[in-house]
């Protein structure tokens, strides 16, 4: 199923996507083919780092802890390794058996499979990014913060998936216009933003409310959401190497966040200081 014409409204591109059966990643599914050989041995947190891995995948699992919800659950469950708790590792291997592939479902596609491996990448660096500063910061509950930046960007892989003419549109639109927002392109193309489709994909299928709440960058003076969006926008912003001009707000930003001066960001972003002293010199020190 690929869509190549945008849908009229959000309502129909919601139900495109809950009918879908997610495809992961091929190095997923063959994670998990040799986890399934060690089954007597696999614990919760070996399984769960596989999963983490895939955002496709991630989501999976949390369409089925939905699904299967208990009517005496009264919290809901925001990390992997709850849910995989909930399932146990056993019924795991049964549920999430013959997973469709990415590689396989866009092989005609050449140009959206690259686009989607793209944001897999960059949501795995946000992931990556939240992680450490949430352990920075002594976040309650990092796990939480990790899923948040890790399925941020979901609708936009949803869309490589099933739509991948729409979705190239955006690209071409945002090509053709450098200085053009990310929002203003998904407006003009899909007729909506994917954040809001994001929230009413979240609202159907009945995901952890905590989701919504962490990818709500309405409420960013809440350090657990900023800390979530800006590990977002770090990773869209260096996508393409530490050029973009959105760059030096990015890191006053991180340094505000984080309570640190220049000498330690680096650090915090695993990169060499000479990638952003540049950068660094276009901002105000703490």
């Amino acid at each position: 199923m690929l869509i190549e014409h945008p849908l009229p409204d959000t309502d129909a591109w919601v139900l495109l996507f809950a009918q879908a059966d997610l495809p992961v990643l091929r190095h997923t599914d063959e994670a998990l083919c040799k986890l399934r050989g060690q089954m007597e041995s696999v614990n919760v947190r070996t399984l769960s780092n596989a999963i983490l891995q895939d955002p496709l995948m991630t989501l999976r699992v949390f369409m089925h802890l939905a699904r299967h919800r208990r009517k005496t659950q009264l919290t809901d469950i925001t990390t992997v390794e709850q849910g995989l708790l909930m399932i146990g590792v056993d019924p795991f291997f049964h549920h999430f058996d013959n997973l469709p592939r990415v590689e396989d479902h866009l092989k005609s596609r050449p140009r959206a499979l690259l686009g989607l491996l793209k944001v897999i990448q960059r949501s795995r660096r946000a992931a990556h990014w939240a992680r450490d500063w949430a352990i920075h910061r002594c976040d309650l509950n990092v796990d939480e913060i990790t899923l948040a930046a890790l399925l941020h960007d979901i609708a936009e892989l949803l869309m490589w998936c099933f739509a991948p003419g729409p979705a190239l549109r955006v690209e071409e639109h945002k090509a053709a216009e450098p200085h053009l927002r990310s929002a203003s392109a998904q407006i003009e193309v899909y007729g909506m933003t994917l954040l809001e489709l994001q929230q009413a994909l979240i609202r159907y299928w009945g995901l952890p409310q905590l989701l919504a709440q962490l990818m709500d960058h309405s409420n960013a003076s809440n350090p657990r959401i900023r800390t979530v969006a800006l590990a977002v926008d770090l990773a869209r912003h260096t996508a393409n190497g530490w050029s973009d001009a959105a760059l030096p707000d990015d890191l006053m930003a991180i340094k505000e966040l984080l309570r640190i001066n220049d000498d330690m960001l680096p650090q915090k972003l695993g990169v060499d200081a000479a990638c952003i002293l540049p950068l660094l010199a276009a901002t105000p020190s703490l």
